[in-house]
C-alpha cells in the first residue's frame, strides 16, 4: 500500500476525485491510502435526495460546500477540524469487504492517542459510546474504496443546522441530542494535540512502512477534469427528481430506503430509490428493473430477485426492500 498525501483545506470534490481517478487508471497498480481534511462541507450520500437531506439557505450563507460521493451512507458535515481517511484496495472473488478490516488500524492507532475507540453497529467508531466516525463504502469494476471521517474537533452546531432543520427549538433540542449522542475526538486525547499535530501522527502510525507518492501534473490537469465535470455539477450533487406519486420507506438493519414510484394504469413508469444504504453496484439497475411491471407484489418481487437486488444491498433483505415497494 502506498501513501499519497494532499493539501489542506482543499475542496471535498477535489478529494472525491483523486479517489476515482486512482480507482479507474490502471496505471495505478497498487493499493492506497490518504488522510485528507477539507473545507466545510455537506457530503451527500450516493443515493441520498440533496433537497430533502439539507438546510440549503444555512449552507449558502455559511460557504458550506455541497457535494455528493460516489459512496453510500447519509450526509456527513465535515470542516478543517474533521479528518477523512480512504483506503483503495482490490476486490478480490468470494471475498467480503468487512467495514472492521479498515476501521481496525484507526482504531488501534487511536487507542495510542488515548482515545477509547471501537467499532459499532453498521458502519460507526465510538468513543465512551458517543459516536465519532462514520464509514461508507464504493466498489467500481475491480477496485474497492473506503473512507471515513474522524470528527476531531469539528464545530456540533453548524453540523445540526446544515441540516434540514428550520425551527429553532428543534434545532436547539438537535444541538443538545447530537452533545449527548456525538463527540469530538479531542478531549479524549492524553495529551492535547492541535488538528494537525493530531494529523501528524495519526499519519506516522497509519502509513507505516507506505512508499509516499506524488500525483503528477498530468495526474492532477486529469483529476480536475474529473472534479469539474461531475463533482462540481448541479447535475451530480442536486439532480433532477422525476414526478412520482407513491412513496414508502423504512430503515433497516442496513439502512434507510425511500422509494418513489410514478405509477400510471397500475404500470411503474419511474422508479428512484433514495436512503442512507449502501449499494455494490449501480442503483439503476434496481431502480430500472420493476420499470414496467404491474404494481403488484409478486411481479415485483420475481424483477428484484432476477436482479439479485438483495445481493447488491449491504444488509437488506429482499422482503424487507419489498416492503418499500408495497407495504
Amino acid at each position: 500500500m502506498k501513501f499519497i498525501e494532499f493539501d489542506n483545506h482543499m475542496k471535498s470534490s477535489n478529494a472525491f476525485a483523486v479517489e476515482e481517478y486512482i480507482m479507474k487508471n490502471p496505471t495505478f497498480e497498487d493499493e492506497y491510502f490518504m488522510f485528507w481534511r477539507t473545507r466545510p462541507t455537506l457530503m451527500i450520500g450516493r443515493f441520498q435526495n440533496t433537497i430533502q437531506e439539507i438546510n440549503s439557505q444555512f449552507a449558502k450563507e455559511n460557504k458550506i460546500d455541497v457535494i455528493r460521493r460516489n459512496s453510500g451512507g447519509g450526509t456527513v458535515y465535515t470542516d478543517p477540524n474533521c479528518w477523512q481517511f480512504s483506503f483503495i484496495t482490490w476486490k478480490k472473488a468470494g471475498q467480503v469487504k468487512d467495514f472492521r478490516d479498515f476501521t481496525k488500524p484507526v482504531v488501534e492507532a487511536l487507542h495510542k492517542l488515548g482515545v477509547n475507540a471501537e467499532f459499532s453497529g453498521r458502519n460507526d467508531l465510538l468513543c465512551d459510546g458517543k459516536k465519532f466516525s462514520g464509514n461508507a463504502q464504493f466498489g467500481m469494476k475491480d477496485r474497492f474504496l473506503h473512507h471515513g471521517t474522524i470528527l476531531f474537533d469539528t464545530n456540533l452546531e453548524n453540523l445540526v443546522r446544515s441540516l434540514n432543520v428550520t425551527d429553532e427549538k428543534i434545532i436547539s433540542k438537535g444541538i443538545q441530542s447530537v452533545r449527548e449522542r456525538v463527540t469530538n475526538v479531542r478531549p479524549h486525547l492524553i495529551i492535547d494535540l492541535s488538528s494537525m499535530d493530531f494529523r501528524d501522527k495519526m499519519i506516522s502510525m497509519l502509513k507505516a512502512d507506505m512508499k509516499q507518492i506524488v500525483l503528477s501534473e498530468n495526474d492532477l490537469a486529469e483529476i480536475e477534469k474529473i472534479e469539474i465535470g461531475k463533482f462540481l455539477t448541479w447535475e451530480w450533487n442536486y439532480g433532477n427528481s422525476p414526478a412520482f406519486n407513491i412513496t414508502k420507506s423504512n430503515r433497516f438493519d442496513g439502512g434507510k430506503i425511500e422509494v418513489q414510484l410514478d405509477v400510471k394504469n397500475g404500470i411503474v413508469e419511474t422508479c428512484s430509490i433514495f436512503g442512507d444504504f449502501f449499494c455494490n453496484g449501480d442503483i439503476s439497475v434496481i431502480q430500472n428493473s420493476v420499470i414496467g411491471c404491474r404494481y403488484e407484489i409478486n411481479e415485483i418481487r420475481t424483477a428484484l430477485e432476477n436482479v439479485k437486488a438483495s445481493e447488491m444491498l449491504y444488509l437488506i433483505k429482499t422482503e424487507e426492500l419489498i416492503s418499500c415497494f408495497i407495504g
